[in-house]
C-alpha cells in the first residue's frame, strides 16, 4: 500500500521583526496577509496552495553569504521564477532587497538578501 503524501503547506522564517519582514514580501510577491499577529505574521500565495510566514525571533542573525566557518550559515533559501529578471531584481531592490556581491551564476539568476539577511534568488525559466 502506498503511504500518502504530506503536502508542504508553507516555509517560515526567523526575524526580529515578521510584520516589516512581512511587508517586503508582500510588496516584492503581491500577496495577501492571511495572519498578523505580534509574533507571527503569513501571507499566502494567490492560488491558495502557498505560504510564507515570519516568526519573532529577538535574536535573529542574518546568515553570511557566501558561507565563512565561525560565521551564521544559510539554512536555506527561497527561490522565484520570474519572466523578467532585471524588473524583478529592481523590484526586489525598490522593496528593501540588497543585492548580493557574490553572484556564483552570471546569467539567468541574481542572489539577494531580505531586509533581515535572508538570502533568496531570482531565476528565469530553464536555469
Amino acid at each position: 500500500m502506498a503511504e500518502k503524501m504530506i503536502p508542504l503547506s508553507g516555509v517560515v522564517l526567523e526575524t526580529s521583526d515578521p510584520r516589516a519582514l512581512a511587508d517586503f514580501y508582500r510588496r516584492l510577491l503581491g500577496w495577501e496577509i492571511v495572519a498578523d499577529e505580534d509574533n507571527w505574521v503569513s501571507l499566502r500565495g494567490p492560488d491558495g496552495s502557498s505560504k510564507v510566514s515570519f516568526q519573532r525571533d529577538p535574536d535573529h542573525r542574518p546568515p553570511r553569504w557566501p558561507s565563512q566557518a565561525g560565521q551564521q550559515q544559510m539554512q536555506l533559501h527561497l527561490d522565484f521564477q520570474v519572466d523578467d529578471l532585471e524588473a524583478a531584481q529592481q523590484r526586489a531592490i525598490d522593496a528593501g532587497a540588497t543585492l548580493m556581491d557574490w553572484q556564483p551564476q552570471q546569467e539567468g539568476v541574481r542572489v539577494l538578501a531580505d531586509p533581515a539577511g535572508h538570502i533568496f534568488c531570482l531565476f528565469l525559466p530553464g536555469f
